[in-house]
């Protein structure tokens, strides 16, 4: 928890990146659909509102909603061109109408998240990652030579070149406060030098009035659900599917920037990193504003400065709340001008590039998610560029595969379903979680092993890494519910000559994963000398354990290496 003043400095430095895609964004959508002024006064208030209102809900975790680490939330450029078209054809009650149902998308998987676990891989979320900054590079390049008319030709370039190298400085050798906010600073310094050229419009900040609310009004919410609603809703649902792998990919990579030491990811957190998403635009809808989605910057500034607590998180929220009342202010931030902003999204998104790869290559780099990775990457570029059909996908759903991001994220998904449907067969057995399952576990073992042609070593790795499993699984005070009735099911195959086993069940004891590790640590260890020889016998015959958790159940997977 950093102090006050700290915090709401860290506060104002994510606002300041994170108004001007939240005022932007709408803006270009309200203009490009040709509605009026009292529409666009709305839709900036709300959307500003609605961002900072969202980006509390992540902070804090209440139940199964938020995700309770620092996730900005902003205007979504993968539905702009949706909510273009939708308020061409019908205004803004019809988009109000689609952005409500399509909100219910991430809420429905959310709850269900842990059927996807297999769809949403490292790979995918790495993947979309690492596009994120593909697809805005066009957007950030463009922005660092755009200067008023008259203005000297390099006077961009030189305020982003003396942004980028204060931010970096910064970040290399200052300590304590000063790299915290040396970002804030960057942006400061490069603004300075950009007014000697005449790129700050201090007029646009002098014509804003103090406080003030929105000309406009609620637009209404169409509920007729005509034949143009049923027509636009299958895009809508594809980009919200898109936007979900957007959000668990950062999600996942809030998580591993967040902590000094290395954890498993919780994915509880990430279904209420989707619930919370889901319950705000559902709002958004009702409001008649296009939907938020996560922002990646959130990732990159939290490692970038070191600072993951949630309070910081909420202090961004409140600060674009009560913004969303003082059009002065928005207008100091708006009047940075774009090549500044240019070089701190160069900085922060280069971080994401890192993250997303980290990611996408965790753990064994195995021939499969390389390429995975590698195809999905190159395809989500050429699309990007527009090399890959151009005539037959410009104009396909709104043209949503001109993104980098979108297309790579789809490609990766369809190249993971395709290895599982072409991968080995899974056997599986199904029984009650008691000391019974012993019996029946080591018997369906033993088909597993005669049929994938392995010996006794093989065959007695696998039972010792099981009973272990089973007994951690079993253990009376990790789990206080045992008056209810648990399954267990058990799913195996054979895969590059290493046994899969994943171990399902509804459980309640901390993560297996995270508790191996802290046996390799020279610490005070909490578990009895029961537990810790458990794990430290399934850490010894495992390759490796990864125990994913989620609120309706627990997958343990664990991986052992064949014996010749």
């Amino acid at each position: 928890m950093p102090p006050l003043g700290i915090t709401i400095a860290l506060g104002l430095q994510f606002v300041v990146l994170l108004i001007a895609g939240i005022i932007l964004i709408p803006t270009v959508v309200v203009q490009a659909a040709g509605e009026g002024p009292d529409y666009l006064s709305w839709a900036l208030f709300a959307s500003m509102a609605m961002a900072g209102l969202m980006t509390v809900f992540q902070a804090f975790r209440i139940g199964c909603i938020g995700s309770g680490y620092i996730i900005l939330m902003g205007g979504s450029t993968a539905f702009m061109a949706m909510s273009i078209t939708a308020l061409i054809k019908g205004g803004p009650t019809l988009l109000a109408a689609l952005v409500a149902t399509s909100a219910l998308i991430p809420l429905m998987i959310s709850s269900k998240l842990s059927l996807l676990r297999k769809i949403l891989t490292p790979a995918v979320s790495g993947t979309v990652l690492m596009l994120i900054p593909v697809t805005m590079m066009s957007v950030i390049f463009d922005m660092l030579t755009k200067v008023p008319k008259g203005a000297f030709s390099l006077s961009g370039p030189m305020s982003a070149f003396v942004t980028l190298a204060v931010i970096i400085t910064m970040a290399l050798s200052a300590k304590g406060i000063f790299r915290l906010c040396g970002p804030v600073i960057g942006i400061i310094i490069g603004s300075i030098v950009a007014s000697f050229f005449g790129l700050y419009d201090i007029e646009k900040v002098i014509q804003a009035s103090w406080l003030g609310f929105p000309e406009g009004s609620w637009p209404g919410l169409n509920l007729e659900f005509s034949k143009l609603f049923w027509q636009l809703l299958p895009s809508f649902v594809l980009v919200a599917l898109i936007d979900i792998i957007h959000a668990v990919s950062n999600s996942v990579a809030i998580q591993r920037v967040s902590w000094k030491e290395e954890r498993a990811t919780n994915f509880r957190d990430v279904q209420g990193t989707l619930t919370a998403s889901g319950i705000g635009n559902f709002i958004c809808g009702l409001l008649g504003v296009i939907p938020n989605s996560i922002r990646p910057t959130s990732v990159s500034v939290t490692e970038l400065t070191g600072v993951a607590s949630r309070s910081v998180g909420v202090a961004t929220g409140l600060i674009l709340i009560v913004l969303a009342f003082f059009p002065k202010a928005v207008a100091v931030v708006l009047a940075i001008p774009g090549p500044v902003v240019a070089a701190y999204l160069l900085t922060v998104l280069s971080l994401l590039f890192v993250t997303g790869m980290k990611y996408a290559l965790q753990g064994e780099i195995d021939n499969r998610n390389a390429l995975i990775v590698g195809v999905s990457f190159c395809i989500g570029i050429g699309f990007q560029n527009g090399l890959i059909l151009p005539d037959y996908v410009e104009d396909f759903a709104g043209g949503i595969l001109n993104s980098a991001m979108t297309a790579g994220g789809l490609v990766a998904i369809i190249m993971t379903l395709s290895t599982h449907l072409i991968g080995p067969r899974r056997h599986r057995i199904e029984m009650a979680c008691n000391s019974d399952a012993f019996l029946e576990v080591q018997g369906f073992l033993d088909d597993f092993v005669a049929r994938s042609g392995w010996g006794d070593a093989m065959r007695d790795r696998i039972k010792v890494a099981s009973e272990e499993m089973l007994l951690i699984l079993l253990w009376k005070d990790w789990d206080k519910r045992e008056e209810k009735k648990r399954r267990l099911i058990l799913k195996t195959h054979k895969e590059n000559e290493q046994a899969i086993l994943e171990f399902i069940t509804i459980a309640d004891q901390g993560n297996i994963q995270d508790r191996i590790a802290l046996l390799e640590k020279e610490t005070t260890l909490e578990f009895s000398m029961e537990k810790e020889i458990s794990l430290r016998l399934l850490n010894h015959v495992a390759s490796s354990v990864r125990h994913e958790q989620y609120h309706d159940i627990d997958i343990v997977t664990i991986k052992v290496e064949g014996i010749d």
